[in-house]
């Protein structure tokens, strides 16, 4: 579970910096699709382990278009 966190963290730290609005847009439709806090972090987050999976997997810098694309697709 402590690993778990530390995704939740990196959500966090997204939804608090300028510049991930793809984020923020996608936080605000999950809140307003009626996921509590702690669910919506926890749907991103999992975009966000699937990315660095791929990132890990292919030996590839972090795709900020690819994991938006992802963030838009989440219902």
């Amino acid at each position: 579970m402590k690993n778990g966190y530390k995704v939740i963290e990196i959500i966090d730290n997204q939804l608090n910096e300028n510049g991930h609005e793809c984020t923020k847009e996608t936080y605000e439709r999950l809140i307003e699709l009626g996921y509590s806090d702690v669910q919506a972090k926890q749907k991103m987050g999992q975009v966000m382990v699937q990315e660095m999976k791929v990132m890990l997997k292919n030996e590839e810098a972090f795709n900020e278009d690819r994991y938006c694309e992802k963030l838009k697709d989440l219902t």
